[in-house]
Protein backbone atom coordinates (compact mmCIF):
# COMPACT_ATOMS: atom_id res chain seq x y z
CA UNK A 1 0.00 0.00 0.00
CA UNK A 2 1.36 3.42 -0.89
CA UNK A 3 1.95 5.94 1.86
CA UNK A 4 2.52 9.67 1.62
CA UNK A 5 3.40 12.00 4.47
CA UNK A 6 2.96 15.78 4.70
CA UNK A 7 6.37 17.44 4.68
CA UNK A 8 5.95 19.08 8.07
CA UNK A 9 5.34 15.83 9.92
CA UNK A 10 8.43 13.72 9.23
CA UNK A 11 8.70 13.18 12.98
CA UNK A 12 5.89 10.62 12.71
CA UNK A 13 6.82 9.24 9.30
CA UNK A 14 9.87 7.41 10.59
CA UNK A 15 7.86 6.02 13.48
CA UNK A 16 5.12 4.71 11.19
CA UNK A 17 7.59 3.07 8.84
CA UNK A 18 9.61 1.32 11.51
CA UNK A 19 7.22 0.47 14.31
CA UNK A 20 4.27 -1.53 12.92
CA UNK A 21 6.07 -4.85 12.55
CA UNK A 22 7.91 -4.41 15.81
CA UNK A 23 4.71 -3.54 17.61
CA UNK A 24 2.95 -6.55 16.13
CA UNK A 25 5.74 -8.75 17.36
CA UNK A 26 5.49 -7.53 20.95
CA UNK A 27 3.78 -9.79 23.42
CA UNK A 28 0.10 -8.89 23.58
CA UNK A 29 -2.29 -9.38 26.45
CA UNK A 30 -5.59 -11.16 26.40
CA UNK A 31 -8.68 -9.09 25.69
CA UNK A 32 -11.86 -8.83 27.69
CA UNK A 33 -15.11 -7.24 26.55
CA UNK A 34 -18.27 -6.05 28.23
CA UNK A 35 -21.54 -4.49 27.18
CA UNK A 36 -22.13 -0.85 28.01
CA UNK A 37 -25.15 1.44 27.84
CA UNK A 38 -24.63 5.01 26.71
CA UNK A 39 -27.10 7.91 27.15
CA UNK A 40 -28.03 9.58 23.86
CA UNK A 41 -28.08 13.36 24.38
CA UNK A 42 -30.27 13.81 21.31
CA UNK A 43 -32.89 11.08 21.57
CA UNK A 44 -33.03 11.04 25.36
CA UNK A 45 -32.74 7.26 25.51
CA UNK A 46 -29.75 4.94 25.66
CA UNK A 47 -27.78 3.12 23.02
CA UNK A 48 -25.70 -0.06 23.14
CA UNK A 49 -21.95 -0.38 23.00
CA UNK A 50 -19.01 -2.54 23.97
CA UNK A 51 -15.83 -1.85 25.87
CA UNK A 52 -12.69 -3.85 25.11
CA UNK A 53 -9.77 -3.92 27.53
CA UNK A 54 -6.49 -5.69 28.31
CA UNK A 55 -6.88 -8.82 30.40
CA UNK A 56 -4.61 -11.48 31.82
CA UNK A 57 -7.10 -14.09 30.63
CA UNK A 58 -5.88 -15.64 27.40
CA UNK A 59 -8.15 -15.45 24.37
CA UNK A 60 -8.75 -18.95 23.03
CA UNK A 61 -10.44 -18.75 19.66
CA UNK A 62 -13.22 -16.20 19.23
CA UNK A 63 -16.57 -15.32 20.76
CA UNK A 64 -19.54 -15.50 18.41
CA UNK A 65 -21.84 -12.48 18.68
CA UNK A 66 -24.45 -12.67 15.96
CA UNK A 67 -22.54 -12.96 12.66
CA UNK A 68 -19.32 -11.59 14.21
CA UNK A 69 -16.40 -13.66 15.50
CA UNK A 70 -14.72 -11.48 18.11
CA UNK A 71 -11.28 -12.16 19.58
CA UNK A 72 -12.26 -11.27 23.15
CA UNK A 73 -13.55 -12.99 26.29
CA UNK A 74 -16.82 -11.61 27.69
CA UNK A 75 -16.42 -10.14 31.19
CA UNK A 76 -12.83 -11.33 31.60
CA UNK A 77 -11.03 -9.58 34.49
CA UNK A 78 -9.29 -6.37 33.44
CA UNK A 79 -5.62 -5.69 34.03
CA UNK A 80 -5.28 -2.87 36.56
CA UNK A 81 -3.71 0.50 35.83
CA UNK A 82 -4.79 3.55 33.82
CA UNK A 83 -4.68 3.32 30.05
CA UNK A 84 -5.53 5.48 27.03
CA UNK A 85 -9.07 5.32 25.67
CA UNK A 86 -10.04 5.13 21.99
CA UNK A 87 -13.69 5.43 20.91
CA UNK A 88 -14.59 3.90 17.52
CA UNK A 89 -17.45 5.38 15.46
CA UNK A 90 -19.03 3.17 12.78
CA UNK A 91 -20.26 4.26 9.36
CA UNK A 92 -23.78 4.86 8.06
CA UNK A 93 -25.95 1.86 8.91
CA UNK A 94 -23.06 0.20 10.73
CA UNK A 95 -22.58 -1.62 14.00
CA UNK A 96 -20.71 -1.42 17.28
CA UNK A 97 -18.93 -4.59 16.11
CA UNK A 98 -18.14 -3.46 12.57
CA UNK A 99 -14.53 -2.72 13.55
CA UNK A 100 -14.10 -5.36 16.23
CA UNK A 101 -10.68 -6.42 14.93
CA UNK A 102 -9.29 -2.90 15.39
CA UNK A 103 -10.88 -2.74 18.84
CA UNK A 104 -9.41 -6.03 20.03
CA UNK A 105 -6.02 -5.30 18.48
CA UNK A 106 -5.68 -1.99 20.30
CA UNK A 107 -6.98 -3.53 23.52
CA UNK A 108 -4.45 -6.35 23.30
CA UNK A 109 -1.70 -3.72 23.18
CA UNK A 110 -2.71 -1.68 26.19
CA UNK A 111 -5.72 0.45 25.25
CA UNK A 112 -9.26 0.68 26.50
CA UNK A 113 -11.53 0.77 23.43
CA UNK A 114 -15.22 1.68 23.33
CA UNK A 115 -17.67 1.18 20.49
CA UNK A 116 -21.32 2.18 20.16
CA UNK A 117 -24.34 2.02 17.90
CA UNK A 118 -25.31 5.48 16.65
CA UNK A 119 -29.11 5.76 17.10
CA UNK A 120 -31.13 6.09 13.89
CA UNK A 121 -27.97 5.46 11.87
CA UNK A 122 -27.12 1.85 12.64
CA UNK A 123 -27.82 -1.54 11.08
CA UNK A 124 -31.24 -1.72 12.73
CA UNK A 125 -32.52 1.79 11.96
CA UNK A 126 -31.30 4.46 9.53
CA UNK A 127 -34.35 6.70 9.80
CA UNK A 128 -32.32 9.69 11.00
CA UNK A 129 -29.79 9.77 8.17
CA UNK A 130 -29.56 13.23 6.64
CA UNK A 131 -31.19 14.87 9.66
CA UNK A 132 -29.57 17.03 12.34
CA UNK A 133 -30.41 14.46 15.02
CA UNK A 134 -27.82 12.16 13.42
CA UNK A 135 -25.41 14.72 11.93
CA UNK A 136 -25.09 16.46 15.31
CA UNK A 137 -26.00 13.40 17.33
CA UNK A 138 -23.07 11.28 16.23
CA UNK A 139 -20.29 13.40 17.81
CA UNK A 140 -22.47 14.09 20.83
CA UNK A 141 -22.89 10.34 21.33
CA UNK A 142 -19.11 9.89 21.20
CA UNK A 143 -18.81 12.62 23.85
CA UNK A 144 -21.46 10.86 25.92
CA UNK A 145 -19.53 7.59 25.66
CA UNK A 146 -16.42 9.26 27.08
CA UNK A 147 -18.36 10.97 29.87
CA UNK A 148 -20.19 7.76 30.77
CA UNK A 149 -17.00 5.70 31.04
CA UNK A 150 -15.18 8.35 33.05
CA UNK A 151 -18.05 8.37 35.55
CA UNK A 152 -18.53 4.59 35.75
CA UNK A 153 -17.01 3.01 38.89
CA UNK A 154 -15.98 -0.07 36.89
CA UNK A 155 -14.09 1.79 34.17
CA UNK A 156 -12.97 5.18 35.44
CA UNK A 157 -10.02 3.74 37.35
CA UNK A 158 -8.73 2.19 34.11
CA UNK A 159 -8.94 5.28 31.86
CA UNK A 160 -6.61 8.25 31.74
CA UNK A 161 -8.85 11.27 30.98
CA UNK A 162 -5.85 13.08 29.47
CA UNK A 163 -5.22 10.39 26.85
CA UNK A 164 -8.32 9.94 24.70
CA UNK A 165 -8.56 9.37 20.94
CA UNK A 166 -11.20 8.55 18.35
CA UNK A 167 -11.28 6.37 15.27
CA UNK A 168 -14.00 6.46 12.67
CA UNK A 169 -15.01 5.04 9.30
CA UNK A 170 -17.11 6.81 6.65
CA UNK A 171 -19.79 8.72 8.58
CA UNK A 172 -17.69 7.76 11.58
CA UNK A 173 -14.80 9.63 9.97
CA UNK A 174 -17.07 12.68 9.72
CA UNK A 175 -17.92 12.09 13.38
CA UNK A 176 -14.25 11.98 14.39
CA UNK A 177 -13.52 15.28 12.62
CA UNK A 178 -16.56 16.86 14.27
CA UNK A 179 -15.35 15.74 17.70
CA UNK A 180 -12.03 17.45 16.98
CA UNK A 181 -13.88 20.70 16.26
CA UNK A 182 -14.74 20.69 12.54
CA UNK A 183 -17.70 22.72 11.27
CA UNK A 184 -19.61 21.32 8.26
CA UNK A 185 -21.42 23.19 5.50
CA UNK A 186 -24.24 20.97 4.36
CA UNK A 187 -25.08 23.01 1.27
CA UNK A 188 -21.92 21.46 -0.19
CA UNK A 189 -24.01 18.33 -0.78
CA UNK A 190 -25.85 20.19 -3.55
CA UNK A 191 -22.73 20.90 -5.59
CA UNK A 192 -21.42 17.38 -5.03
CA UNK A 193 -24.66 15.76 -6.19
CA UNK A 194 -24.89 18.10 -9.18
CA UNK A 195 -21.51 16.76 -10.26
CA UNK A 196 -21.94 13.16 -9.11
CA UNK A 197 -25.59 12.06 -9.39
CA UNK A 198 -24.32 8.53 -9.91
CA UNK A 199 -23.10 8.27 -6.29
CA UNK A 200 -26.26 6.66 -4.99
CA UNK A 201 -25.13 6.21 -1.40
CA UNK A 202 -24.88 10.00 -1.03
CA UNK A 203 -27.23 11.39 -3.68
CA UNK A 204 -29.74 8.59 -4.26
CA UNK A 205 -32.47 10.15 -2.11
CA UNK A 206 -32.14 13.63 -3.61
CA UNK A 207 -35.06 13.38 -6.04
CA UNK A 208 -37.41 12.12 -3.33
CA UNK A 209 -36.34 14.89 -0.94
CA UNK A 210 -36.76 17.56 -3.60
CA UNK A 211 -40.27 16.30 -4.35
CA UNK A 212 -41.19 16.41 -0.66
CA UNK A 213 -39.80 19.95 -0.33
CA UNK A 214 -41.65 21.09 -3.46
CA UNK A 215 -44.97 20.08 -1.86
CA UNK A 216 -44.14 22.52 0.94
CA UNK A 217 -43.06 25.28 -1.45
CA UNK A 218 -39.46 24.83 -0.38
CA UNK A 219 -36.20 23.65 -1.92
CA UNK A 220 -33.47 21.24 -0.93
CA UNK A 221 -31.32 24.27 -0.13
CA UNK A 222 -33.96 25.36 2.39
CA UNK A 223 -33.92 21.89 3.92
CA UNK A 224 -30.14 21.87 4.30
CA UNK A 225 -30.26 25.36 5.82
CA UNK A 226 -32.64 24.02 8.46
CA UNK A 227 -30.27 21.14 9.19
CA UNK A 228 -27.41 23.61 9.48
CA UNK A 229 -29.34 25.79 11.91
CA UNK A 230 -30.24 22.78 14.07
CA UNK A 231 -26.66 21.60 14.57
CA UNK A 232 -26.17 23.48 17.82
CA UNK A 233 -29.51 22.54 19.36
CA UNK A 234 -28.10 19.82 21.63
CA UNK A 235 -24.77 21.43 22.49
CA UNK A 236 -21.22 21.75 21.20
CA UNK A 237 -20.19 18.80 19.03
CA UNK A 238 -16.46 19.32 19.74
CA UNK A 239 -14.78 17.54 22.65
CA UNK A 240 -11.45 19.00 23.83
CA UNK A 241 -10.78 15.80 25.78
CA UNK A 242 -10.04 14.05 22.47
CA UNK A 243 -6.38 14.35 21.54
CA UNK A 244 -6.08 12.41 18.24
CA UNK A 245 -8.16 10.89 15.42
CA UNK A 246 -7.60 7.93 13.09
CA UNK A 247 -9.94 8.67 10.19
CA UNK A 248 -10.87 6.05 7.57
CA UNK A 249 -12.63 6.87 4.26
CA UNK A 250 -14.38 9.86 5.84
CA UNK A 251 -17.54 11.56 4.66
CA UNK A 252 -15.73 14.88 4.38
CA UNK A 253 -17.12 16.64 1.31
CA UNK A 254 -19.07 18.88 3.72
CA UNK A 255 -15.90 20.50 5.07
CA UNK A 256 -14.02 23.44 3.61
CA UNK A 257 -10.81 25.08 4.81
CA UNK A 258 -12.57 27.31 7.33
CA UNK A 259 -14.56 24.36 8.65
CA UNK A 260 -11.41 22.35 9.34
CA UNK A 261 -9.36 25.25 10.72
CA UNK A 262 -10.39 24.57 14.36
CA UNK A 263 -8.73 21.14 14.25
CA UNK A 264 -5.32 21.13 15.97
CA UNK A 265 -5.09 17.54 17.20
CA UNK A 266 -3.10 15.05 15.08
CA UNK A 267 -5.04 13.20 12.37
CA UNK A 268 -4.14 10.04 10.45
CA UNK A 269 -6.11 9.82 7.18
CA UNK A 270 -6.77 6.50 5.39
CA UNK A 271 -8.78 5.83 2.22
CA UNK A 272 -9.33 3.34 -0.59
CA UNK A 273 -8.08 4.28 -4.04
CA UNK A 274 -11.29 3.29 -5.83
CA UNK A 275 -13.88 4.29 -3.24
CA UNK A 276 -17.20 4.52 -5.12
CA UNK A 277 -19.27 5.47 -2.08
CA UNK A 278 -17.24 8.50 -1.00
CA UNK A 279 -14.98 9.32 -3.97
CA UNK A 280 -11.56 10.33 -2.62
CA UNK A 281 -11.24 13.40 -4.84
CA UNK A 282 -14.21 15.00 -3.06
CA UNK A 283 -13.58 13.52 0.38
CA UNK A 284 -10.24 12.23 1.68
CA UNK A 285 -8.09 13.92 -0.97
CA UNK A 286 -10.19 17.07 -0.70
CA UNK A 287 -9.45 17.53 3.00
CA UNK A 288 -5.84 16.38 2.87
CA UNK A 289 -4.35 19.83 2.15
CA UNK A 290 -6.84 21.54 4.47
CA UNK A 291 -5.94 19.65 7.65
CA UNK A 292 -3.06 21.56 9.24
CA UNK A 293 -2.49 18.87 11.88
CA UNK A 294 -2.46 15.95 9.43
CA UNK A 295 0.45 13.69 10.30
CA UNK A 296 0.01 10.83 7.84
CA UNK A 297 -2.00 9.75 4.80
CA UNK A 298 -2.31 6.24 3.44
CA UNK A 299 -4.11 4.96 0.36
CA UNK A 300 -5.06 1.30 -0.13
CA UNK A 301 -4.53 0.55 -3.84
CA UNK A 302 -7.58 -0.73 -5.76
CA UNK A 303 -9.71 -0.78 -2.61
CA UNK A 304 -13.34 0.31 -2.49
CA UNK A 305 -15.16 1.83 0.47
CA UNK A 306 -15.94 -1.30 2.45
CA UNK A 307 -12.36 -2.49 2.87
CA UNK A 308 -12.30 -0.82 6.30
CA UNK A 309 -15.02 -3.07 7.70
CA UNK A 310 -13.49 -5.96 9.66
CA UNK A 311 -12.87 -9.09 7.55
CA UNK A 312 -16.21 -10.86 7.42
CA UNK A 313 -17.13 -14.19 8.93
CA UNK A 314 -18.84 -16.72 6.67
CA UNK A 315 -22.17 -15.88 8.31
CA UNK A 316 -21.79 -12.13 7.79
CA UNK A 317 -20.65 -12.60 4.19
CA UNK A 318 -23.91 -14.44 3.51
CA UNK A 319 -25.99 -11.72 5.18
CA UNK A 320 -24.20 -8.68 3.76
CA UNK A 321 -22.24 -9.58 0.65
CA UNK A 322 -21.86 -5.96 -0.49
CA UNK A 323 -19.85 -4.83 2.53
CA UNK A 324 -17.88 -8.09 2.60
CA UNK A 325 -16.71 -8.13 -1.02
CA UNK A 326 -13.57 -6.41 -2.26
CA UNK A 327 -12.31 -5.72 -5.80
CA UNK A 328 -9.86 -8.10 -7.42
CA UNK A 329 -6.38 -7.62 -6.08
CA UNK A 330 -7.47 -6.48 -2.62
CA UNK A 331 -6.71 -8.73 0.35
CA UNK A 332 -8.83 -7.37 3.21
CA UNK A 333 -7.13 -9.44 5.89
CA UNK A 334 -3.73 -8.18 4.79
CA UNK A 335 -5.02 -4.61 4.57
CA UNK A 336 -6.37 -4.84 8.12
CA UNK A 337 -3.10 -6.16 9.47
CA UNK A 338 -1.55 -2.92 8.20
CA UNK A 339 -4.45 -0.67 9.26
CA UNK A 340 -4.38 -2.07 12.79
CA UNK A 341 -0.60 -1.74 13.07
CA UNK A 342 -0.75 1.83 11.79
CA UNK A 343 -3.51 2.74 14.23
CA UNK A 344 -1.51 1.27 17.08
CA UNK A 345 1.64 3.17 16.12
CA UNK A 346 -0.33 6.39 15.73
CA UNK A 347 -2.18 6.16 19.03
CA UNK A 348 0.90 4.96 20.92
CA UNK A 349 2.66 8.13 19.77
CA UNK A 350 -0.16 10.65 20.11
CA UNK A 351 -1.63 9.25 23.33
CA UNK A 352 1.79 8.57 24.81
CA UNK A 353 1.51 4.88 25.57
CA UNK A 354 4.92 3.69 26.81
CA UNK A 355 6.52 0.69 25.14
CA UNK A 356 6.29 -2.60 26.95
Amino acid sequence: MGIRFPRAEKWLATLLWLLPLALSAQSATGVGMASIRIPDPVGGRQTDGYIFYPSAQTVSGTTAIGPYEVAAVPDAPALPGIKPLVVISHGNGGSRLGHHDLATYLASHGFIVATLNHPKDDFQDTSGVGHAEVLAGRPLQVKSTITTLLADPRWKSLIDPERIGVAGFSAGGYTSLMVLGAHPKFERFIDFCDRHPEVQDVCGARAKLEAEMAKQGRTIKDYLADVQNDMGRWGDTADPRVKAAFVMAPLSLVFDEAGLAPIHAPVFLYYGQNDHVLPPADNAKHIRPLLKSLVAVKEIPKADHWVFIAPCSTALAKEASTICTDPAGVDRAKAHAQINADALAFFRKTLKLPGR
